[in-house]
């Protein structure tokens, strides 16, 4: 019986013994170690984000976070002298000198806030597309940084936009994960709706045709280019009607066909009908363009003529072609058989003789 029960004490004190060693491994194992570098989403730095197996004072604040979006560096000895005073002590250093701490930011780019703003302005008093609203803000915004926690997509809450002068005023909210309130982004300054125009890059007279040379494509306030802005493609090859400036954005009124004819220039006169091409020199009396009608002296017959522009230097007359006389009747052909011929009288003699008188 009693070696019994020295066998069970022995049993028991050695399974003590063992649990021991394993809660000492344990306590071993869990030692508050310091992180190489720390991520944090807030603006608060706590014992818990720089070292492992902090416990209970995982929670205390220590220091402040750096910028959003920013990193910086803690020397590890200023470290350990702060977690003494929280009475957080045999930290293993892992032979650091310095932690890095990061803090997660949500940036937004200046591009991307100002395509925002055009989306809020679309279509609103009489502006057009996004993409042709021109802004000028009155303070450059930059790119944003807000708190990681701000992942929702901008709202416009409020928006105002006065056509008289283009100034515009808008807030967004975006939306915060915590639950806490939405953070307000308000922006303002001046919006002007642009098109694309054809633009000068030289002075040009009165009558001078536009070589692709002079003309440049540029965005231009649509207010200053008008209803009738010029493509390029088509300004190029057009005449002038008026003198025009550099930089000046062209309209369709400023342009014509050019004058394929000059006044007082010697030109070829073409007769083309049916059996006929007769080509003569002339003078042009006015200026045309391509399907004009101009008047022209004909050089050979010293006679006024009128005709049809048709190339550079080139009048076209048109003849006009004698109708063909219809066929004489012929009067030695026998009658139709719809005509009577008309009555013909013919005297008739008596054969008798009458006698003489007596």
């Amino acid at each position: 019986m009693f070696a019994r029960t020295l066998l069970l004490a022995t049993a028991l004190l050695t399974a003590s013994t063992t649990a021991g060693v394993a809660q000492s491994r344990d306590d071993v194992i869990a030692a508050p170690a310091l992180r190489a570098s720390v991520t944090v989403s807030g603006d608060i730095v706590r014992i818990g984000d720089i070292i492992d197996n902090a416990g209970s004072a995982a929670q205390i604040a220590i220091y402040r976070a750096p910028d959003l979006g920013t990193t910086g560096s803690l020397p590890v000895a200023q470290v350990l002298n702060t977690l003494r005073a929280h009475q957080v002590i045999g930290v293993d250093t892992r032979e650091l000198k310095t932690i890095t701490v990061t803090r997660l930011a949500r940036t937004i780019e200046g591009k991307e806030l100002e395509q925002q703003v055009a989306r809020a302005l679309e279509r609103r008093n009489g502006l057009g597309d996004a993409t042709n609203l021109s802004l000028t803000f009155d303070r450059d915004p930059g790119d944003v940084r807000l708190d990681a926690s701000n992942t929702g997509g901008m709202q416009a809450t409020a928006l105002r936009y006065d056509p008289r002068n283009g100034r515009f005023d808008v807030t967004f909210e975006i939306a915060n994960e915590n639950g806490i309130a939405s953070t307000k982004l308000r922006f303002t300054g001046i919006a002007i709706e642009t098109i694309e125009a054809a633009v000068l890059a030289r002075n040009v007279e009165r009558g001078e045709v536009l070589k692709s040379s002079d003309v440049v494509v540029e965005r231009r306030p649509k207010a200053e280019v008008g209803a009738d802005a010029a493509a390029r493609d088509r300004a190029v090859g057009m005449q002038a009607r008026r003198q025009l400036r550099a930089n000046q954005a062209l309209r369709v009124a400023d342009l014509t066909k050019p004058d394929l004819v000059q006044r007082d220039q010697n030109v070829t006169l073409i007769y083309d009908t049916p059996g006929l091409y007769l080509t003569v020199r002339g003078k042009a009396l006015e200026g045309g363009t391509e399907g004009d009608v101009v008047n022209v002296m004909n050089l050979q017959s010293k006679r006024t003529v009128s005709g049809t522009v048709s190339g550079r230097g080139q009048v076209s007359i048109t003849v006009a072609t004698p109708r063909p006389a219809p066929p004489a009747l012929d009067t030695t052909s026998s009658l139709g058989t719809t005509e009577q011929a008309a009555p013909v009288a013919v005297a008739k003699l008596s054969s008798s003789v009458a006698p003489k008188a007596e």
